[in-house]
């Protein structure tokens, strides 16, 4: 009578045995992983989620086509959550996570990135008074180098005038120029792959 029920005993363990050796492998908790926005507007500063990224890890954006040697964009994390300057100009990217081996760089993770169209926006005042303050609000990608700049019409897009960096505020107060005439506002996309590219303008009358 003790063996039968040692052998149904058996039997009821058996397929518990089977399950518990077939359980895959739980994921190793210092695995490097990264997320991200696989679309975003060209130029916009992109937040990368980090997790167990190795000593002397890097983030890099690059074409999808290229080796590991070669990025558009390369950060070195210093947080678990970078922002990476994405290319202004539209296209599809991808994004790496790489580090150092052997003196040259290896891909350990990566991700499809899109670029959209940027667009911005720009509101002020169409006219204001020699040397007075003009209060502007300039919208766009806002990355860290775009700047919203008051200046000539026949102004290159690379000229300087009086600014201010979207990045760190939307709304400013600009003072106008002491010489009266006709004015044009930008808002300038500055990033990598499209620098200096004028994305909105607005004509303002100095008096």
């Amino acid at each position: 009578m003790k063996r039968r029920s040692l052998i149904a005993l058996a039997a009821l363990l058996l397929p518990v045995l089977a399950a518990a050796q077939t359980k895959p492998a739980p994921r190793r908790s210092d695995t490097p992983a990264l997320s991200a926005a696989r679309t975003i507007v060209a130029g916009a500063p992109l937040s990368v989620f980090l997790s167990n990224a190795p000593q002397g890890a890097r983030l890099a954006i690059a074409r999808t086509d290229d080796p590991a040697s070669k990025a558009i964009v390369v950060v070195e994390p210093k947080t678990a959550v970078p922002a990476l300057p994405t290319p202004g100009a539209v296209g599809a990217y991808e994004l790496r996570l790489t580090m150092e081996k052997d003196g040259a760089p290896v891909i350990l993770l990566r991700q499809p990135l899109a670029t959209t169209e940027p667009r911005a926006t720009l509101a002020a005042p169409e006219r204001v008074g020699r040397g007075q303050g003009l209060p502007v609000r300039g919208i766009g990608p806002n990355g860290e180098q775009d700047r919203v700049m008051l200046v000539r019409p026949e102004a290159p897009a690379d000229a300087d005038g009086p600014r201010f960096f979207p990045a760190e505020n939307v709304e400013a107060t600009l003072e106008a120029p002491d010489q009266p005439g006709v004015y044009e506002l930008r808002y300038i996309l500055h990033a990598p792959l499209a620098e200096h590219r004028i994305l909105a303008r607005r004509v303002v009358k100095v008096e």
